[in-house]
């Protein structure tokens, strides 16, 4: 150990998947002096975007075919997700890299819901309630009104009714939906593709956290008239741009650096990281370390798995919609397929940067529920999608860790899901991030550290 060469930093960053990078970036604003290695040559792990050339080598398909066009257009994601135009990932983007790297987003056109095999727009205001051919007339009425009620909610407003306001803390979503009268479809589309639950639990949890994501998708909607954004030329460009940020800030990047051994005291503490750069053995020592799952085996444990199939298309998805367009999501809710579990279908086009003019990339995800075929888990998207060019079909094992890093001071990212947004990631920032630094993430720490730097990290 005495010939190797020894520095001290604040934090250690394995990986730099898109939660990685928020995180570095953000950990460097508020002053920590951070060390971010990755195993591979480029930016952005499982969410990293390939042209077509390195789409079909990645997938063992030799050289794409010419009628696909040039290879440089495409921006094509390995796990494709949008933003929530009002969510919090979104509000992290604009507080820090959005103006000073130029970042521009396209929203996507519509959000769309199956029923019946058919699909339709994702009503969620009062108006689109009725014209929505989702419900029937009776229905449209209370769904209408449920929308009124909840653009207008406040908890403060419910407990000054009194007895005849709603305390969602303590009723239960089927209270809530009873309330309104409302019937099984319509529940169905408000948790799956409003709330974006990916299951039927929350039908008996407190119905709080349900109506806020509602309310989250409705602001999306009436602030921007779409509730979902995308990157131009792929998701692949946001771990780019927190690691830029990142290095203004005193962040060290090191690619095709994978550690040699990550270490930890007797009592199960993280110490310090063994690595090599050039052959060259080094040691980093840290407070903490952070990282995806992939770098942590032993401290992991798996929590199911994802199908995804990338396809190329020269047609758009044919639905409710009379008027063409290039981009859109689709949930088809478990209960219409008679599954555990949603399918999330998510075509984007040349209008997105991500391939030539006249070609579609879809991508559908899902969980795997027949693990003899994951291939027929996909089908139901697959039938939506219609005629194909080219498929690439993988799955992906999802982990989470074993413990909140409190005692080993070893922060670990959960897997990315199936579904096409990126809620869950954007709360897996936000948590990780109050759990090392001690306090939730102020979004004005970024703009008062560009007028009189970085605030100093706290102590240990």
């Amino acid at each position: 150990m005495a010939d190797q060469i020894s520095e001290d930093y604040d934090a250690i960053v394995l990986g730099t998947g898109l939660v990685e990078c928020v995180l570095s970036g953000l950990l460097s604003t508020h002053g920590y002096k951070v060390l971010h290695l990755d195993r591979n040559g480029y930016y952005g792990g499982e969410t990293a975007s390939l042209n077509l050339e390195q789409l079909f080598q990645k997938f063992n398909r030799g050289t794409p075919p010419a009628h696909l066009g040039r290879s440089h257009l495409y921006n094509i994601d390995l796990i494709p997700k949008v933003l929530m135009c009002a969510g919090e990932l979104v509000k992290i983007l604009r507080n820090t890299v959005v103006e000073r790297y130029n970042m521009e987003f396209m929203l996507i056109e519509h959000s769309f819901v199956c029923k019946d095999k058919g699909i339709h727009k994702v009503p969620v205001t009062a108006r689109e309630a009725f014209d929505s051919k989702l419900m029937g007339f009776f229905e449209k009425r209370n769904a209408a009104k449920f929308f009124e009620w909840m653009a207008n909610y406040s908890e403060e407003a419910e407990a000054a009714k009194g007895p005849k306001g709603y305390n969602l803390r303590q009723m239960t979503c089927n209270d809530l939906f009873k309330a309104f009268s409302l019937g099984k479809d319509t529940i169905d589309f408000i948790g799956h593709a409003v709330a974006l639950h990916t299951n039927d639990a929350h039908l008996t949890q407190p119905a709080y956290a349900t109506v806020m994501k509602a309310k989250l998708y409705e602001e999306s909607v009436s602030s921007y008239d779409a509730p979902y954004m995308y990157p131009s030329y792929g998701s692949g460009e946001l771990p780019q741009a927190f690691s830029r940020l990142s290095a203004v800030y005193g962040g060290t990047y090191m690619l095709q650096t994978p550690p040699d051994e990550i270490c930890y005291d007797p009592s199960g503490k993280f110490t310090h990281v063994n690595y090599r750069v050039q052959g060259e053995a080094r040691v980093a020592r840290a407070r903490m370390i952070l990282g995806d799952t992939s770098y942590f085996p032993e401290r992991v444990r798996k929590t199911g798995q994802v199908v995804r199939c990338i396809a190329i298309t020269n047609h758009p998805i044919q639905t409710s919609v009379k008027d063409p367009f290039g981009s859109c999501q689709i949930i088809v809710p478990q209960s219409e397929l008679k599954r555990r579990s949603d399918v999330y279908i998510l075509q984007l086009s040349s209008t997105n940067r991500v391939c030539p003019e006249g070609f579609y990339v879809v991508i559908i995800g899902t969980m795997v529920e027949n693990e003899v075929n994951p291939m027929a888990d996909l089908q139901a998207g697959l039938s939506l999608v219609g005629p194909t060019l080219e498929q690439f079909v993988f799955t992906s094992d999802l982990y989470e860790p074993v413990d909140d890093g409190a005692n080993s001071k070893a922060f670990i990212s959960n897997s990315y899901d199936a579904a096409t947004h990126f809620e869950s990631a954007a709360a897996n920032i936000l948590d990780i991030f109050r759990r090392v630094h001690g306090a939730a993430y102020n979004f004005q720490t970024l703009q008062q550290g560009q007028d009189g730097g970085a605030a100093a990290a706290p102590p240990v």
